[in-house]
């Protein structure tokens, strides 16, 4: 079959590789489509660690092709992936936060993942639960948005986002625009989200955003929506360290400040140790989702047709290795391989 590898930073290649088959208690799927994440490109940079030879991809979706003895799966079944490998036992699994186990391996970075015409799921993934049924009416590339999305919701839960509040996004690529979809959802507003792009800060407004800013001016407008209070909820949906002065500034008294987005190694910032303390700022992460979400993002994804908008760039797997220079581009928004 044909696979795309990840062999070191910024070499990355589609080649033939074994078809997979299913072991004692493990799943194959044939793959329909793999999304191509900011972290993936963190990967082709350097700025992440991933084994060298992976198939990456852990944003995916696909049909079993085959079931191993013993395995909780159905040929034909069409699923999506929560693609975390974890022990089960220590407290954060048993808490529910299996996302956070010490033990943890990921598809697409420690395992292969999607990004190929097959993937070997693992017996301890299948014995979890990790493979969710989906709507097959879905289109794939819709699918596969099911580990991203969980992530976003994991972020809107977090920040206590609740209808009628006011929001701030701090980025407006396809993570910060899957935020304001999930804000909306939630009835979340007015929403603002700043962007330094002129085109991204149309989409925002295509989607639903109230107001749209750059960031020279989201402060003002900020107030300006909201009455001078500021934001309750801010999510930082841009590995730039640099936005985290306005993300904070953007933060009314009370308010909550998610760093969402990965940063590259050594980033730092200087704290107003007094903004938190006086102000009661809250400032925390999130990354990746605990398992529940995984399942109310399959439900949420075929309610939301602005999705659509948000996977611009849709490759074939023999041209799967342009998505990383679409991306370093900042060609378009998210990146999908359908197969």
């Amino acid at each position: 079959m044909h696979a795309l590898r990840f062999y070191e930073p910024g070499r990355v290649a589609v080649v033939d590789v074994p078809e997979p088959h299913a072991g004692p208690g493990e799943v194959v799927l044939k793959l329909h489509a793999t999304g191509l994440c900011n972290s993936d490109v963190r990967v082709y940079l350097g700025e992440k660690k991933a084994a060298a030879g992976v198939i990456p991809g852990h944003e995916l979706s696909g049909e079993v092709a085959e079931v191993g003895q013993g395995a909780d799966a159905r040929v034909g079944e069409v699923i999506g992936l929560c693609p975390i490998l974890c022990c089960g036992r220590c407290s954060f699994c048993r808490d529910g936060f299996r996302n956070r186990c010490p033990s943890r391996k990921t598809l697409g970075y420690d395992l292969d993942g999607g990004i190929a015409e097959y993937v070997r799921v693992p017996r301890e993934l299948v014995a979890m639960g990790h493979l969710l049924p989906m709507d097959p009416a879905t289109p794939a590339h819709l699918r596969a948005l099911l580990e991203p999305f969980a992530c976003v919701l994991n972020s809107i839960e977090s920040l206590q986002v609740s209808a009628g509040n006011a929001m701030a996004i701090v980025g407006g690529g396809p993570m910060g625009l899957l935020h304001l979809i999930a804000a909306r959802a939630w009835g979340a507003g007015p929403i603002m989200v700043v962007e330094p792009d002129a085109g991204r800060r149309a989409v925002a407004l295509e989607l639903g955003a109230d107001a749209v800013a750059a960031p020279e001016e989201a402060l003002t407008l900020g107030r300006d929506l909201t009455g001078g209070e500021l934001f309750p909820a801010v999510a930082v949906a841009v590995g730039f360290a640099e936005a985290i002065p306005l993300a904070l500034d953007l933060a009314r008294r009370l308010g909550w400040v998610n760093l969402f987005a990965g940063f590259p190694p050594s980033s730092s910032h200087v704290l107003d140790l007094n903004r938190v303390h006086y102000d009661e700022v809250r400032i925390f992460g999130t990354q990746n989702a605990p398992f529940h979400l995984y399942g109310k993002a399959a439900r949420l994804i075929p309610r939301l047709p602005a999705l659509d908008r948000v996977v611009t760039n849709r490759y074939t797997l023999a041209n799967a290795a342009e998505a990383y220079t679409a991306r370093l581009g900042k060609d378009g928004l998210k990146s999908a391989v359908l197969m």
